[in-house]
Formats: structure tokens, sequence, C-alpha cells
């Protein structure tokens, strides 16, 4: 066996969430550019008005689902907690160490604390859009002044130092959103058959306006990852049909580019971690809902259709989320290799333990049929992933597997054990035995992670 330091090359692309009924309800999936890895999250959960706001450092995801409830998803265990009743379509925004979520309800701002699952509002009546600063200390939000117009405000967390941003005259202000740094946010306005797009300066209160598209209909606003530029939907009109203009702009208006068209009327778009790229929505042909999502490369300007089917109607890709230093776990035995955080040490030539988590390899001589082989481990008659463990199955290397997770009554002796089964690609020999199936154990936190990245040697 061989440990070596692994030094990544390529810039991380992160996951794009979205929301779609291709399963048959309204459910949060996951798809991943890198190599098309596309899966369903939840199962019965979601609403064609889910929207899915990916937390800035962990992989969990919230999101207002069936009956306008707020679930938090932890996409490597598919965990849910349920925490709040809300109005559809309210923005829900991650504080930026990945602890605090903050949503307007009924005239209040609440903070709501993922740990520990208790909260405290701030009154704010007419309130909405409220998001963190990067500082964590401070908020942004939309409320109505003094006469009824509505502003930009920023408070402290503990309700204090409350200060209004605008001046504005123009009427109402909707899709409120900071930028990145924290220094400038965008608005649409004043409403939906006319929609222009502003930001404005938070430090100075310069307000500049992007030229947008030919209607004044400009839809779905969102700020690049460096905070330098803006894309959008445009809405566009040609003999019999509406459609849109993928554009992107400078925060000032002084840029502006059109990378892609879409057939629908209004089309969400998300940028990649690295900026590189954004995704939007297409497929409706004339009048009807999106069922594609493509992906538009910004400097070759190239297109790719990269999923079909149902209809799709919110997307968000992750933030770069920093890499842990990893290792390289290869076994000439079991004829396999997959990385490991660095800080873990070796217990055994199968097992390898650290700070948060642990893996252990080992190797199955089970029957033809995968489904029977994840059963067969997932209820063990000793239960070691509790009474109603969960088996989601999966390709790995274009290889049939399966993921096991446990379910929360699991003993905790077992340390938060989840499984990973995978047929080889051709049976090992190990002594006298041949094995077709290949099994990983590790912790619930670290088998996604580790076990999407395996190789067969």
């Amino acid at each position: 066996m061989l440990a070596v330091q692994v030094v990544p090359h390529d810039p991380v692309q992160g996951w794009i969430a979205y929301t779609s009924d291709r399963g048959g309800t309204f459910d949060i999936w996951l798809y991943r550019p890198q190599d098309g890895l596309n899966f369903r999250l939840t199962q019965g959960l979601g609403a064609e008005y889910s929207v899915p706001y990916w937390c800035p450092v962990s992989r969990r995801i919230a999101f207002i689902g069936i009956d306008n409830v707020v679930h938090l998803l932890d996409t490597i265990t598919l965990a849910i907690a349920r925490i709040d009743q809300i109005e559809p379509y309210t923005l829900l925004d991650w504080s930026p160490d990945g602890r605090f979520l903050t949503y307007v309800k009924t005239g209040r701002i609440v903070i709501y604390d993922t740990f520990s699952h208790s909260s405290y509002a701030i009154s704010e009546p007419g309130a909405s859009d409220v998001q963190w600063f990067p500082s964590g200390t401070e908020l942004l939000f939309a409320a109505p002044d003094s006469n009824g117009i509505t502003q930009l405000f920023r408070i402290r967390t503990d309700g204090t130092s409350r200060r209004q941003i605008t001046q504005n005259t123009d009427g109402p202000l909707h899709d409120v959103r900071l930028s990145p740094d924290g220094t400038f946010a965008l608005y649409t306005f004043p409403g939906v058959s006319i929609s222009i797009i502003s930001t404005v300066d938070l430090a100075t209160g310069t307000v500049y306006t992007l030229d947008g598209g030919p209607l004044s209909k400009n839809y779905f606003p969102a700020w690049s990852p460096d905070s330098r530029s803006i894309a959008y939907s445009a809405t566009a009109y040609k003999e019999p049909n509406y459609y849109s203009l993928i554009q992107i702009d400078s925060r000032t208006g002084q840029n502006q580019r059109t990378l892609a068209v879409s057939d629908c009327f209004a089309a969400p778009v998300g940028w990649s971690p690295d900026g590189s790229k954004i995704a939007y929505l297409s497929g409706c042909e004339g009048e009807g809902s999106a069922s594609q999502l493509w992906i538009v490369d910004i400097r070759k300007q190239v297109t790719v259709n990269v999923l079909s089917g149902g209809r799709i109607t919110a997307l968000q890709w992750s933030s770069r989320v920093r890499r842990v230093p990893e290792n390289i776990y290869t076994s000439f035995v079991y004829r396999v290799s997959f990385p490991y955080p660095s800080s873990w040490r070796r217990v055994s030539e199968e097992r390898y333990e650290g700070p948060g988590g642990f893996f252990q390899v080992s190797a199955i001589s089970a029957g033809d049929r995968i489904a029977d082989v994840c059963s067969s481990e997932a209820f063990h008659p000793l239960m070691p992933y509790g009474s109603s463990p969960r088996i989601i199955m999966i390709t790995i290397q274009n290889r049939e597997a399966c993921f096991i997770f446990p379910s929360a009554d699991q003993p905790a002796e077992m340390n938060k054990q989840a499984a990973l089964i995978v047929r080889y690609p051709r049976p090992v020999q190990i002594g006298e035995t041949f094995y077709n199936y290949f099994i990983l154990w590790a912790d619930v936190n670290h088998i996604r992670q580790i076990g999407r990245r395996l190789s067969f040697h």
C-alpha cells in the first residue's frame, strides 16, 4: 500500500442544485458539471416555488418546500430538519460562517441558529430580502421608510445601529442582492411588467442603472463571485414568441454582453464558483416551463445543454469550498485508490482514523444483483446502521454502486458509520477467493466525498 501527497490543480467547479419534477414530484436535485453525475436529494419535499440556497462553507442547502416549510438539507447524509413555515419565494440567506440562517416572517427579521435550533427576531415591519454582510455582524434589508417608499437599510444583528442607505424615490425595490464582498447591492424596480436593474455603492450611495434588454424586462439578477459583474435574463420578442437573452454587465453598467439565448420568457441564472461559466434554464417551448439546464462558458462563449427532462424551476451553483489537504490511499490488494484527509493516520492496512472521521475497506463475494448485496449489508441482523437505513443506488466510475446511510437510532459505538458498495470492473482475487464487490466504510460526513473519487486499478 502507498500513500502520497496530492496537490490539487484544477479549480473546484462545485455542484448545481436545482428544483425539478423530473422524478414525478418537485424535489431538490444535484448535478455535478465535472462528470455529469445527477441525482435526487429529496423525496416529495419540494414545491414548484422551491429555490435551493447553498451554505457558503458546507454542503448544506436551505429551501422552502412543501406546505411552505423551511427545510435544512445535509447533502452528504440527506438528513432533513424542518425549522419554520414562511411565505413562498422568501429569500433565505446563510451567515458567512454557515451557522445562522436569516429570513423575514410577518414583519420580523428572523435569525435562526442551525446548530442549536434556536432563533430570535428583530421587528421590522415591511422588511424583505434580508442578507448577511461578510462581517457576520450586520444585515442588509429592504423596508419602507416613513413615507412608505422602499429603501435599503443596514442593521447590526443585535438590532442596533439601524441606518438607511438609499434615498430612493422610484417606488418599490425588488430582488435586492448584496454583492459577495459587501460593497454594492443590486435591485430591480419598479415591478414585474417593467423590471430595471440598478446597483448602489454602499459606501457613497451612488446609484448606477444597467441598460438591460430591449423590453426593460430584466429578471433573476445574480452577482459574480468577484462582485464585479451581474448576470441576468433579459426578455425579448420575435414574432410569435418571447425569449430571453442571457446577459452580463459590470456593476456600474458599462460592459454589457449577450452570452446566450433561452427560449423562456425569463430564465434563472447562476455563476460557477470561479466566475467563468453561467448556468441558465431553457426548453420552455413557448409558454411552457423550462425543461433544460444549460451552461455557457463566458470566455469561449460556448453553450452546452447538460440536462433535459421534467420541469425545472430554479437553480443555484455552490460556492467554492476550500479543499482539505489530502493524501491518496492506494491498496494493491483491493485494487483501489481514493483521497482521504491528510490528518488521518493508519490504524491497520485496511483502516485509517483521524479528527472527525475514519475509513475502512474490504471486499464482498456475493450474487449478481447489487440491490440484494446492498440490502443484505444495510439490514444485517446486528443492525449496524440502525433499524431503518437508507440505500441510494448510484454509479461510481461507470460501475453499479450504492450508498448506505444510517438511521437516527444507529448504535453510538458505530461512530456514524456509512457504507459504499461498488461492483468491481472484474472480480479481484484475494487469497483463494474471488470478490466481485468492493466495500468502503466511512463516517457519514466523509463517505460521499471519498467514495465519489474512488478509482479502480
